[in-house]
């Protein structure tokens, strides 16, 4: 029987326990008190930010402030540069065969850089039918796009132009490079230039690129064959073999098509409005 009854004593204690109360108990005195909200909040001038350093007690200061330099430089603070040649080409068609370039570099950090762009075309054994060359400030305004500005100057046969330059260039969603540029000459005419391409990998190492660039403008322009409107269109297919990421030559064809009034202008020059073209040339950068 006693027994029994140290049993059933047992059971009964945690619930009794559970069922204290504990509303009248005095947590305060026993060291349970919350301490006070302001006295837990820093009050006054934060104090300064530290200058002094751990690894200076154990390595030369100077020598640990031109390694923490070097660390701030490389984790945004750099100078970085590109050159490209996007196009270096041999074009095979009607006529005399020809050769064309177009290439870039730029020069700056993540934000605000100097870029230089070239671009022309002509024929062997002729004159250079048309080159420009340009000079921009380019600033990045996000992750994917840079606002260009600056100043283009064209060479080549017909009379010289120089031109004030606006353009915006980048990646758009599904990897489209894209750009367009205006352009208004000190002449006062003025031009508007788009262009597209997108880079589809058939293999880690070979890609096909088809390309396209549109042209309009303002108005006549008969001194250098330029008539108002959509004055050309040219549309490319290259396909390139990266033999390295730096290095890849590539094979494609090319169409270009003069519009409206320059067509117009192309034909009482004697030439023709469209012409197709096979392409073999370089890509290449560092």
């Amino acid at each position: 029987m006693k027994a029994l009854a140290f049993l059933l004593l047992a059971a009964a204690a945690p619930v009794q326990a559970q069922t204290m109360d504990h509303s009248q108990m005095d947590h305060g005195a026993m060291g349970h008190a919350m301490p006070a909200i302001d006295a837990a909040i820093p009050q006054g001038t934060p104090p300064p930010v530290p200058t002094d350093h751990a690894a200076d007690a154990l390595y030369d200061p100077a020598a640990m402030a031109r390694a923490r330099t070097a660390m701030i430089a490389e984790g945004g603070g750099m100078t970085y540069s590109q050159w490209m040649l996007d196009r270096l080409e041999y074009r095979a068609g009607k006529g005399a065969d020809g050769y064309a370039w177009e290439g870039e570099g730029w020069i700056g950090g993540d934000i605000n850089r100097f870029a230089v762009k070239s671009e022309g075309e002509g024929t062997f054994g002729g004159s250079l039918e048309r080159a420009e060359v340009q000079a921009l400030y380019s600033r990045a305004i996000d992750p994917w796009f840079n606002l260009q500005a600056g100043v283009r100057q064209d060479l080549g046969e017909g009379p010289d132009r120089s031109y004030a330059v606006i353009g915006i260039d980048g990646l758009a969603p599904y990897w489209f490079e894209v750009g367009a540029e205006a352009f208004l000459s000190s002449k006062g005419d003025a031009h508007l230039r788009l262009e597209a391409s997108y880079d589809q990998r058939i293999t880690q190492r070979l890609i096909l690129q088809p390309a396209a660039e549109f042209n309009l403008a303002a108005q006549h322009v008969p001194e250098l064959g330029i008539g108002a409107g959509p004055s050309d269109i040219e549309l490319g297919l290259r396909l390139r073999y990266e033999i390295a990421r730096e290095f890849a030559p590539y094979v494609g064809v090319r169409w270009e098509r003069k519009l409206g009034d320059t067509a117009d202008y192309a034909r009482a020059a004697g030439e023709r409005a469209s012409a197709t073209s096979l392409v073999i040339g370089l890509r290449a950068w560092f």
